[in-house]
Parts: C-alpha cells; sequence; structure tokens
C-alpha cells in the first residue's frame, strides 16, 4: 500500500531551516510513502465571517488535506509556540465545526538553532492536534538543533543524522500501516 502523506511547513520564508529540513526528510520515505507538500502561504488570515463562503485558497487548501492519508507537521518555534501562519492553516482546515479535515494520523517535526529545538512549540501543537482526535506518532520526538553541518549542499543529512532520521522515518512507515494500513484513506 501505498500512503499519501501531506507536509505543512508552519514558516513561510524561502530560506527556513525547517524547509530544508522537511525537503531532506521526504528524501529518506520508502517506496510506500508519497509525501506532497500542502502550502500555507497563500490562505488569508482566518475568519468565521467566511465560513459560509470559504475563499477559494481555503477550499483548495482542505481539499489537498482530504486528498492525503495522514499529515506531517514541519515546525518552527515562534515566541515558544507554533507559527502564526501555521495556527491559521489549521483554523481554515478544522472550519466550520463538524466539517475539518484534521482528524487524521500525524507526526510533527521542527528544527531551530537553539538547543531545545522546537520542543515547546511542539508541545502546543500536541495539545491542538488533541483536540481534532488526531492521532499522533510520537516517538522519537524530532525537535532538532539546527547546526550548519546538519544538511549539506545537496540537501543530504550529515550522516550521524541520516541514520537517526532514516530510524525515525521507517517507525513512521510502521506507524502508518497500524493507523492507515488496515482502514483505508481517512
Amino acid at each position: 500500500m501505498t500512503y499519501t502523506v501531506g507536509y505543512l511547513i508552519g514558516s513561510l520564508s524561502a530560506e527556513s531551516i525547517n524547509r530544508k529540513f522537511a525537503e531532506s526528510l521526504v528524501k529518506l520515505a520508502p517506496a510506500s510513502i508519497d509525501f506532497v507538500e500542502i502550502p500555507i502561504g497563500g490562505l488569508p488570515l482566518f475568519n468565521r465571517d467566511f465560513e459560509s463562503d470559504y475563499p477559494a485558497s481555503a477550499r483548495a487548501f482542505k481539499d489537498a488535506i482530504a486528498d492525503t492519508d495522514a499529515l506531517l507537521y514541519v515546525t518552527p518555534e515562534y515566541n515558544r509556540t507554533i507559527p502564526g501562519a501555521l495556527k491559521n492553516a489549521i483554523d481554515w482546515a478544522s472550519r466550520p465545526f463538524g466539517q475539518g479535515v484534521l482528524g487524521r494520523p500525524s507526526a510533527i517535526a521542527g528544527v531551530s538553532r537553539g538547543k531545545v529545538g522546537t520542543a515547546v512549540a511542539q508541545a502546543h501543537l500536541r495539545q491542538v492536534l488533541g483536540f481534532f482526535q488526531s492521532l499522533l506518532y510520537s516517538q522519537p520526538e524530532l525537535y532538532i538543533q539546527w547546526t550548519d553541518d546538519f544538511v549539506d549542499a545537496t540537501g543530504e543529512f550529515s550522516l550521524h543524522a541520516r541514520q537517526f532520521l532514516q530510524r525515525w522515518m521507517d517507525g513512521f512507515e510502521v506507524f502508518l500501516d497500524d493507523q492507515v494500513g488496515t482502514s483505508g484513506r481517512h
């Protein structure tokens, strides 16, 4: 079985280290996982007044999520929580009430230059995703301190990082087998 996993990058910066991390991480995917980025940068600020007539960009965003089996959130940490752009995307994907598309198997990852990585932001994101009953692949956790030699110029991880992240990816595949493989697409 092949799984389609949408990934959302919480940073809007073209030079984001989380974007570099995500692009390198998806290269480690086994043949059974097809990663597709679901961009969040084109979404307007969420406003409940739009619920009766969703903007086209928000409808396309929700449709892209609906076409996945699982989600991977790759988030930086801004002021000890998730970036506003990611929270905005979650708000669009969850509304109108009862018509959300977030209750699916998910994983969280993130990098920062600080020693605690994105641990605090990820804790907040777990709390938010718990509200949607998203089953989380949570061990090992991927909040990583980014260093300039973490990824080389070709987008490949350093050897030590690649070994750890390949084990994570292999575990994610098992998680998908357990959560999606028996029940089919969400």
